[in-house]
């Protein structure tokens, strides 16, 4: 989301909104846990740092008179807590041992390789960052997200009180150190060199500066390891479109904002000299589940789940799907040409608005039947189109894992698929939708061919590849997709390649109601590749389905999304 469009969400908050402060509160917890826990090398006082930045941002809201700088203000915040837990370490003469440097540093390098399947030269660039002195993590924890388009250089010079020029010179400084870092990384893996293996006879295999400027002398002066400098890409190119380290599992958001009375009562003083809402106090001092099966926190974060409190006698959220649904999960009406009326909730004469928690659209938790290729496709319902804004411009191309677009408005939007059995068969893994805000159909599939259809004139071989070249497979019970998709969404959404297994391509287009009509209305042409006409899913009203593998909230990993789509209407709308 822009720093401009969280404006309202900030003013909403301000206001007295809880869902739109748990939207904050979500939206950048990613965002200062990784900016800590690099600065701080991964100690385990991150947790306690990070803890204590969203609670005095929760705490200071109302006194914040920019919303639209919520974001530098949240960082600068982070970096005087950075700061000041390091200035309380030195006074209470309780140094880092290097043991406790060395797990630390390890915990997140590793996490950072782990979660996010780095390799090659992305691994050597995040493992070099162990090599780095204090003031430069710090630094590199702010720059790296401005290389990631989440901060800007203003940002950047803000949260370390210094002036946009003095921040470049830094900068340059910090990343000829890091290069230097990444070629003692390379050169201890992968050099061979006598004088090297020698020198690290005396080391104790953890990062520090004394070892750095050792490794560093020897590499100056030698021609064999001095080449492993050689041929670095840019680390900027490196780190472009690089996701968060999610936060880990057990950081609860009950920890931030349900912690019971004490919450409550360190948000009193706020309210009082602010003249905060009452609402907001009264939501924030509510207690927060622990670890369920409900939302987890947000982008590139978390596998951090939780669940707000509702009222007695409401209807609990489903339950998490799994790849094999149970019996009764499975008896749910599948969306083949008619969609049936998806469950009721029943919730008791006590809930509180039982209608706005609801469920809508038909549960998809099977695949469906191929429509007979000659069948005419129905009516494409009306709904209303006002345009989509994708962050991947007119046409977003993801071709591989952990790229993203997301799309807000009112209209329609097509996928368009490429599956590439010829590259690399085997399981897909699908991709999937998450931080959706209000609602999202499925509504029709054209494109002339489903991927399980025969090729015209080429034997028994599919558009998803062959018995005898390689198949490429779906998740039991994911509905096989057609060459394009279509799904109309009222507010915002964001949709993940996630790429592993077999290889495919995914093409993103907001669309007119028209165009879609077109290409469900274009018959069999065997000539042209045509095996079909297209499918109308759409009913019109909320009963229509909803796509699999769709999610309001914002897991660490897209792909470990549920396949089962079942959402209630009212836990996050637009």
């Amino acid at each position: 989301m822009d720093v401009r469009e969280w404006r309202a969400v900030v003013e909403a908050a301000q206001g007295g909104d809880r869902q739109a402060l748990d939207e904050l509160v979500e939206g950048w917890l990613p965002l200062v846990y990784n900016v800590v826990g690099r600065a701080l090398n991964g100690h385990a006082d991150v947790d306690d740092v990070v803890q204590e930045t969203m609670l005095r941002a929760v705490h200071h809201l109302p006194a914040l008179r920019d919303p639209e700088g919520f974001r530098s203000w949240l960082v600068a915040i982070a970096m005087r807590q950075v700061r000041e837990r390091l200035r309380r370490r030195a006074r209470a003469e309780e140094p880092v041992t290097p043991a406790e440097a060395e797990a630390a540093a390890e915990d997140f390098a590793e996490l950072a390789v782990v979660r996010l399947e780095l390799d090659g030269e992305r691994r050597e660039v995040v493992e070099a960052v162990r090599w780095l002195d204090g003031p430069d993590r710090e630094l590199l924890s702010l720059w790296w997200q401005e290389v990631g388009g989440r901060l800007t250089r203003s940002e950047v010079a803000g949260a370390l009180g210094i002036s946009r020029r003095h921040a470049a010179v830094r900068v340059q400084r910090m990343k000829g150190r890091l290069e230097t870092a990444r070629g003692i990384v390379r050169a201890l893996e992968r050099s061979r060199c006598r004088e090297l293996a020698k020198l690290t006879g005396g080391w104790e295999g953890r990062p520090s500066s004394v070892w750095r400027k050792r490794f560093a002398r020897h590499l100056r002066g030698c021609r064999w390891c001095g080449r492993a400098r050689e041929g670095f890409v840019p680390p900027e190119r490196l780190l472009v479109g690089l996701a968060l380290v999610p936060v880990p599992v057990g950081f609860t958001v009950a920890s931030l904002l349900g912690g019971g009375k004490a919450a409550a009562a360190g948000l009193g003083a706020a309210a009082a000299s602010a003249s905060w809402s009452a609402k907001v106090l009264a939501a924030v001092g509510k207690p927060v589940a622990g670890l369920t099966a409900g939302a987890s926190l947000v982008a590139g974060g978390a596998y951090v789940i939780y669940e707000r409190t509702v009222p007695h006698g409401t209807p609990p959220p489903p339950a998490t799907a799994s790849a094999n649904p149970s019996p009764t999960a499975r008896s749910a009406p599948s969306v083949t040409g008619s969609p049936t009326t998806p469950p009721r909730d029943t919730p008791s004469p006590t809930a509180e608005k039982p209608r706005a928690r609801a469920a809508y659209g038909s549960v998809v938790d099977a695949a469906d039947r191929a429509p007979d290729p000659g069948r005419r496709p129905g009516p494409l319902p009306r709904r209303a189109d006002r345009g989509l804004t994708s962050s991947g411009g007119g046409k977003a191309v993801l071709t591989h894992r952990g790229e993203s677009v997301s799309l807000r408005g009112t209209g329609y939007v097509r996928v368009r698929w490429q599956i590439l059995p010829d590259q690399r068969p085997g399981s897909l893994v699908m991709p999937t939708w998450t931080r959706l805000h209000g609602k999202l159909f499925h509504v029709a599939s054209g494109g002339g061919r489903r991927m399980d259809d025969r090729q015209p004139g080429a034997g028994d071989r599919t558009w998803m590849g062959s018995p005898s070249g390689g198949l490429t497979q779906l998740p039991r019970g994911a509905q096989q997709m057609w060459q394009n998709e279509y799904f109309w969404l009222d507010g915002g959404v964001t949709l993940h390649l996630n790429e592993s297994g077999a290889d495919y391509n995914l093409i993103v287009e907001p669309m007119r109601r028209e165009d879609i009509r077109a290409d469900l209305g274009t018959g069999p042409d065997p000539a042209q590749g045509v095996v079909r006409y297209g499918l109308v899913r759409d009913t019109g009203n909320d009963r229509a389905p909803v796509p699999q593998y769709v999610t309001r909230s914002s897991p660490g990993d897209p792909a470990t999304v549920p396949q089962r789509s079942r959402l209630r209407w009212g836990v996050s709308s637009k």
